[in-house]
């Protein structure tokens, strides 16, 4: 069964890395030196996840609803 969980890829301007988040799976973190690299993690990474929760006899996730991402500007 496919399922489908939103990430959330930020720049890490210090480490000069992209980051991957899942919402929906708190502690699922990943990184890549590019965006595909960095999506590629975040692939196996939620499947490790998904894994990990399974053998735990846990429910597994269903993936994530709507995400809306935006950027907030303020003077410093």
């Amino acid at each position: 069964m496919e399922r489908k969980f939103k990430v959330i890829l930020s720049w890490d301007e210090e480490t000069q890395i992209y980051v991957v988040t899942v919402p929906a799976l708190p502690g699922c973190v990943t990184q890549g030196k590019d965006r595909e690299e960095a999506l590629e993690r975040a692939a196996e990474a939620i499947q490790v996840t998904l894994e990990g929760i399974f053998a735990t006899g846990q429910p597994l996730p269903q993936g994530t609803g709507e995400a809306f991402i935006s950027e907030v500007v303020v003077s410093a």
